[in-house]
C-alpha cells in the first residue's frame, strides 16, 4: 500500500468539523426580532410580518421573471425556473402558516374571559 500521496496532507485541518454558514448574522432574516428600546413587542412583530410578506412577494416576482425568461427563450435552464417556483411556493406556504397561527392565537385570546 503506497502512502506517499498522503505526505502533503495536514491532518490538523483534514478532520475539522465543518461549519455551517448562515445569513442570519446580518439581520436579513425576517423572523429575527431585534431588541430595540424604541419599539414595542407588537411593533417588532408587525415589522417582522411586513418583512416576511415583502420577501414572499420578492420570491413570487422572481419566479414570474424566470417564467417569462423561459417562455421567451432567454433562458433554457428549467432548473432555475423550478427552483424559483419552489422558493416562491415554500415562502407562500410559510407565510400562510404564520398567518393561520396568528389568527388562531388571536381567536384564543378573544375567547379568554376575565
Amino acid at each position: 500500500m503506497d502512502l506517499s500521496a498522503l505526505s502533503g496532507v495536514d491532518l490538523s485541518t483534514a478532520f475539522k468539523t465543518p461549519t455551517i454558514s448562515s445569513n442570519l448574522y446580518n439581520g436579513s432574516d425576517s423572523m429575527i426580532v431585534n431588541n430595540r428600546e424604541d419599539n414595542s413587542a407588537f411593533g417588532t412583530l408587525f415589522d417582522s410580518a411586513v418583512n416576511m410578506i415583502k420577501e414572499t412577494n420578492d420570491y413570487s416576482n422572481a419566479a414570474q421573471e424566470e417564467e417569462i425568461k423561459y417562455a421567451l427563450g432567454e433562458s433554457d435552464s428549467i432548473h432555475d425556473l423550478q427552483i424559483a417556483q419552489q422558493k416562491a411556493n415554500i415562502s407562500l406556504q410559510y407565510t400562510v402558516a404564520v398567518r393561520d397561527a396568528f389568527l388562531s392565537a388571536y381567536k384564543e385570546i378573544m375567547n379568554i374571559t376575565f
